[in-house]
């Protein structure tokens, strides 16, 4: 019987082989009362809760346990961080319980050019601690105003883009050219399935954005011209060592979240799989994963 085994299916099985190794070390270093082998890692890998949309927030924590990833961006789907402030106080009291920093939000919209509804958006930012707001299709004239605020609360807009159907935001590059000459909080977040799909290459998107580059969002696809082609980490053909080498250059201090949008009501496989492929990158790199918050 013939066995065809290509070099893709060789690299995921050896991603995986040493994602449980570091697994295994890591339970060993907790025993111990020691340090796990994540800290080692330059790269900080977290989980966008989008990915678990028709999950409940019990639900989200108990996937968060099982991967070991505890850096979530957090968005108001389901009850994962409700606007409202007595639930998001409830909300942040559960993540404190299990051990989950939040460290963004998102994507959150700003659909009013008005001071009283851009405020809401970072008091609920603020309730939340975080320091980084992944910004949803803000208009280009509503900046100024989003500025003013950044400059108030000292926290930072990481404008998503959307691909090919994104009007004003397609391409991280459109973000860089519009925010240039703003405040240096204001950057992107670089949706780097999207931004494949809108013709960017991602690496050099990653080295053009430099110190404004706040947040990525890490998801793979078989074909960089159709949306629907998403896959898990490494079934496709992103450039994720690549992306990897591009973010510890550049000494990059933001996560790299993953948001696997494929699947939405049984996704836990493809996200098993996403984690294990980017840590067994990063240990074929000679590092341990970042599972955990540093």
């Amino acid at each position: 019987m013939k066995i065809n085994f290509s070099r893709r299916d060789f690299v995921r099985s050896g991603a995986i082989a040493a994602a449980a190794l570091a697994a295994s070390r890591d339970v060993f270093a907790l025993a111990q009362g020691r340090p796990t082998a994540d800290e080692a890692s330059p790269i900080r890998l977290g989980l966008a809760s989008y990915t678990f949309r028709n999950f409940s927030r019990a639900q989200l924590i108990g996937f968060m346990k099982q991967l070991n990833v505890f850096a979530l961006n957090a968005k108001d789907a389901k009850d994962h961080l409700p606007m409202d402030p007595q639930q998001e106080t409830a909300a942040l009291a559960d993540y404190a319980a299990a051990g989950i920093k939040l460290h963004a939000a998102g994507a959150i919209y700003f659909a009013k050019d008005e001071d009283e509804d851009v405020r809401s958006k970072f008091e609920y930012c603020k309730r939340a601690g975080v320091g980084v707001i992944v910004a949803g299709g803000p208009a280009i004239a509503t900046l100024p105003r989003i500025e003013k605020f950044v400059k108030e609360y000292d926290i930072r807009i990481a404008i998503h883009n959307h691909g090919p159907e994104d009007r004003l935001w397609p391409s991280p590059l459109d973000v860089l050219r519009v925010v240039k000459d703003m405040d240096p909080r204001i950057g992107c977040c670089i949706d780097v399935g999207h931004a494949a799909r809108a013709g960017t290459d991602v690496v050099q998107a990653i080295r053009e954005a430099g110190p404004r580059l706040f947040n990525v969002h890490m998801k793979d696809l078989t074909n960089f011209q159709s949306k629907e082609s998403q896959v898990a980490v490494g079934d496709g053909i992103m450039p994720v060592r690549r992306m990897f080498e591009a973010l510890i250059a550049m000494k990059y201090d933001g996560f790299v979240d993953l948001e696997y949008e494929v699947r939405p009501d049984d996704p836990m496989p493809g996200v098993i799989s996403s984690f294990a492929f980017m840590r067994g990158v990063l240990a074929g790199m000679g590092y341990a994963s970042q599972a955990s918050v540093a």
